[in-house]
């Protein structure tokens, strides 16, 4: 029986590696065609280089803090180690706001790929769906859960491996480049406006794979399972990111793509025609890239809100640890109920006049950029701060490749708020009342950490 306060180490270097891609890819399956509305293929092309060089520094350098500290708060507890509360504060809130509304979209995104075999389907009511089944299967067990999860990316890889093969001899190097810079033939000045405001979308062919993070208290040996994860699983989400994009691209038109959540199945049907079997195998069997990184994700919020809880960041009832599973289940619970309201938010408010799928990515991705660059200036303060503290992986190329990644986070912050001017106002607003409930629960905060200290020191010694 788990005691309260801990989590069971049960995961290998395997299944880690299936959470950092099955997190991620998702985001090949759909979101990032919505790029295209704003930069055309071409441009949207650079904004996706960009993005693959800041999440390949940033992933050399994050394992370094990773396998140093060991902690299910993942950048919280770098950033509190690094900065104090405060600091642990921004991290944290930015890190839940990443992992809470990405898991709507994808839940969209689930429904929208059922409507295509069943129009009768409301697209909301199956992600509803898709979170009580995930939501439970999270409850159950991490070590079940993680191994469903390492089953359905292995699957969701197959399956665009298949969508490449499918969609290769129809590819037009003429349909990608067509109007690829924003709706025009030709590169202007003004198409580095359309790269910029792409920028969210590219960030989503790898939102999340930091993720793993969060699973380290429940992984077998850290220091060496978790870099092998995630360098494994940022060179395989690369290539996947980059195939997908051009043979989609250069299916057919690629504008009708644009605005959609399904691209996958829309690029094959210019290709193989709608009552293709390959069309139908590809809906189906694409479900399974959805489904891991939705049922990834419920692992990772309910992780993130469990160490927040348990540190005094957040009300104690969520870091309950269930008694036969040893699972967060309040956790699971709690960020499930705000992905259900954000499913039905346009209801109540619309934004910026976007569809509903992208305002949500856009919000996740504002949490995971600050988070970002909450965690590589917690590098560089740590690296003077706790010279001798134990780094079993070292930043690979410090300090140049953690400064690139750190400036090229900043700089994809600065333009997010340039373009999502409301969005981002809502994101900071939410940050500030949830500073005022930590401000008002510090004491609760430090007793919950001097309780952990001592629990610790007990587990040690006992262990010692």
């Amino acid at each position: 029986m788990s005691q309260p306060g801990q989590l069971k180490p049960a995961l290998n270097a395997w299944h880690l590696w299936g959470l950092a891609v099955g997190l991620v890819i998702s985001g090949e399956y759909f979101g990032w065609s919505y790029g295209w509305a704003s930069a055309g293929t071409l441009g949207f092309l650079v904004a996706t280089i960009l993005v693959a060089a800041m999440y390949t520094t940033f992933i050399f350098s994050f394992t370094e803090l990773t396998t140093a500290i060991p902690h299910a708060g993942g950048p919280f507890a770098y950033a509190e180690r690094a900065f104090g509360p405060t600091g642990g504060f921004i991290a944290g809130f930015a890190t839940l706001v990443e992992f809470v509304f990405a898991p709507p979209a994808i839940a969209l995104a689930i429904g929208a790929y059922l409507n295509v075999q069943f129009p009768a389907l409301d697209p909301k009511w199956v992600a509803v769906g898709a979170y009580g089944v995930f939501m439970a299967l999270n409850i159950v067990g991490v070590k079940t859960a993680a191994t469903f999860e390492l089953f359905v990316t292995i699957l969701a890889i197959f399956e665009l491996l298949v969508f490449m093969g499918v969609v290769s001899p129809g590819f037009s190097v003429a349909n990608f480049v067509a109007k690829g810079w924003a709706g025009s033939d030709t590169f202007s000045p003004a198409a580095w406006s359309g790269i910029f405001a792409a920028i969210p979308f590219a960030i989503w062919f790898f939102l999340a794979i930091e993720g793993v993070a969060m699973a380290a208290e429940e992984a077998k040996h850290p220091h060496r399972t978790i870099p092998r994860a995630y360098i494994g699983g940022i060179l395989t989400l690369v290539v996947l990111a980059l195939g997908v994009m051009f043979l989609a691209g250069g299916a057919g038109d690629w504008n009708k793509l644009s605005n959609i959540n399904d691209p996958l199945p829309q690029a094959m049907k210019m290709i193989v025609g709608e009552h293709s079997g390959w069309l139908h195998m590809l809906v189906w069997i694409g479900l399974f890239g959805l489904i891991a990184s939705f049922h990834g994700i419920i692992l990772g919020y309910s992780r993130q809100i469990f160490a927040l809880a348990r540190s005094g960041y957040l009300p104690g009832l969520l870091a309950a640890v269930h008694p036969r599973f040893g699972t967060p289940w309040v956790g699971v619970l709690a960020g499930g109920v705000v992905g259900i309201l954000a499913i039905f938010s346009d209801q109540w408010i619309v934004i910026g006049g976007q569809p509903l799928t992208a305002n949500i990515v856009t919000m996740s991705v504002l949490g995971a950029i600050v988070m970002y660059i909450m965690s590589m200036a917690s590098l560089f303060v740590l690296r003077r701060k706790e010279p001798g503290l134990t780094r079993p992986f070292p930043a690979i190329g410090y300090p140049v490749l953690p400064a690139i990644a750190l400036v090229l986070a900043v700089g994809c912050l600065i333009t997010m708020v340039w373009f999502n001017t409301l969005l981002s106002a809502i994101f900071l607003g939410a940050m500030a009342v949830a500073w005022v409930y930590f401000h008002f629960f510090t004491a609760q905060r430090r007793a919950a950490v001097a309780e952990l200290t001592v629990v610790s020191v007990e587990v040690v010694q006992t262990q010692g």
